[in-house]
């Protein structure tokens, strides 16, 4: 079988149908959801059964000075498709995100390389420390900003 990506079009009704509010746009090739909202719908995303995202690939963050942007890559190998998920976070100081480790146990060590490298902190992580650098180093070196 082969695996497609999902049009976030298509992507953002179901989603936006299941938790209302949640998507912020569709674009790209990307859905865009909402900071806040980002757990929630991971778990309509896993759970819905047409699009059964059982996977996720990888969590990585990009960082563009006046936000960061962090990015999910999903698979659903029963339904053959994938999807990106993008979320922003404005500003540069305080900057976190639900946690989608209780969705996805994968997420435990990626979220925690996102934090470490980047500082953006996952709100309800059982275990949020630094996986990479040492507990008190200073800053998050792949940061623009960091000296």
């Amino acid at each position: 079988m082969a695996v497609r990506a999902l049009e976030p079009g298509n992507l953002a009704e179901l989603v936006e149908e299941g938790a209302p509010g949640a998507v912020d746009r569709g674009e790209n090739g990307a859905l865009w959801l909402k900071p806040a909202r980002v757990a929630e719908a991971a778990r309509l995303l896993r759970d819905e059964p047409s699009l059964d995202f059982q996977f996720l690939n990888s969590i990585t963050a990009v960082d563009y000075i006046d936000h960061i942007e962090v990015i999910y890559h999903l698979t659903s190998f029963s339904q053959g498709h994938t999807a990106i998920i993008k979320t922003k976070l404005e500003g540069r100081e305080d900057l976190s995100l639900p946690s989608v480790m209780d969705v996805w146990r994968g997420a435990d060590f990626q979220e925690r390389e996102v934090w470490d490298l980047m500082g953006v902190h996952f709100e309800g992580h059982p275990n949020m420390k630094r996986i990479m650098l040492w507990e008190g180093y200073e800053g998050h070196p792949l940061r623009k900003d960091y000296l």
